[in-house]
Order: structure tokens, then sequence, then C-alpha cells
């Protein structure tokens, strides 16, 4: 399995393999600088785990990468790298389905903590997501989440506990209410009531 990073600057394409080999050591990371030449790639270099795209390339406007990608791989998770303000952004990107916003300026922690959220951490994961149903498998940190919710802490709150920021646990909270099929904490909390995963 192989992650593309897709982005025309070769430093920050350094970085982010980088950043994901922080992730999964190891793991395939195939970089690509134009968005014309990843169908090619993808055939030589094996099927896509994760895509990480720069919004801004030489052969896109706004979000067509975005568009372009998920109309070809919409199951491959997507993660926006980009130097746009997530104000700008990000609420739209996540619409158009990429799974992920971060940007270009923030801490590496950040970047490798959305990273991480999206990349099982070893082969054995990948086999436990694959023999479990969703939405009855969660992550770690999603049982995590469940946890927090119940205890009632803020998103502030949770991020101090976990030492991530604010816009991570927003994220996370999207992806989980997303997998569960709600839309709020209180629907979030019924779930896990209802499923008995409040003992988890």
């Amino acid at each position: 399995m192989t992650v593309y990073v897709i982005d025309d600057h070769p430093l920050m394409r350094d970085a982010i393999t980088m950043l994901v080999h922080r992730v999964r050591p190891g793991l395939k990371v195939v970089s690509v600088p134009k968005l014309n030449v990843l169908d090619s790639t993808v055939d030589r270099q094996g099927t896509p785990e994760l895509f990480c795209l720069d919004l801004k390339l030489p052969d896109t406007l706004g979000l067509s990468g975005l568009h372009a990608i998920k109309a070809k791989y919409p199951d491959v998770p997507l993660v926006i790298v980009t130097g746009s303000e997530a104000s700008d952004y990000e609420a739209t990107c996540l619409q158009a389905g990429a799974d992920l916003f971060l940007e270009k300026a923030s801490n590496p922690n950040v970047i490798i903590e959305g990273l991480r959220s999206l990349l099982p951490a070893d082969k054995e994961a990948d086999a436990a997501d694959a023999a479990s149903p969703a939405p009855t498998k969660l992550s770690k940190r999603q049982k995590q989440l469940i946890l927090m919710l119940d205890q009632g802490l803020s998103n502030r709150d949770i991020a101090e506990k976990l030492s991530i920021s604010e816009h991570t646990v927003k994220v996370h909270f999207w992806r989980l209410f997303r997998r569960l099929g709600v839309n709020s904490r209180t629907q979030a909390l019924h779930f896990a009531r209802t499923n008995g995963w409040l003992g988890i």
C-alpha cells in the first residue's frame, strides 16, 4: 500500500514524507509534482492508501484537484495539506470529500496527529479494521473521544488532555460522527450507550 504526496514544492513533499514515516516507518511514499501525472504514477507504483494533496498545483484551480481525486478514488482517504487558510477552505474541502484539512504552517505534531488518525498503525491494525464492520470498530482515539464526551469535557479540555490542537479535536469528532452516522455529541453519546460502548 502506498501514500501519494501531491505537491509541486519538493521540500514540502520531502517534509510530508518524513512525517508519514514518523507515523508508519517503512511505508511506501510516492511524490507527485502535478495532478496530471497521478494516474500513470498509481499504475506504476501501486494501490493508494492515502492521498496528501496541496490545493495550489500548476494544473489545478480552486478545489479541482480534490474533486478529480475523489471522483476517481472515492474510497481512498484524502488529506489537504496547503498554505491556504483553514478559515477560507476547510469547511468547503470537508464537504467536498476531504477527510482532513491541515495548514502547512501547522506544528509538525498537529500534522502527525492528523496522519495518525487516517493511517493504521501496522498491518495487524489493517487486518482488524478489515475484519470488523463499521461502525462497531473504533480506533483507540475514537474510544477516547467517546469516554471524554461522557465526562462532559469541552474541545479545549480534550485538546489539553490529549496534547493536540482544538482544530485536530474538531476533525476527530467530524470523523467519529461520520463513522457513527450521527450529527452531534448528544447523538454520539446515545449511540455509545445504546451499544454498550461506555465500558470500552
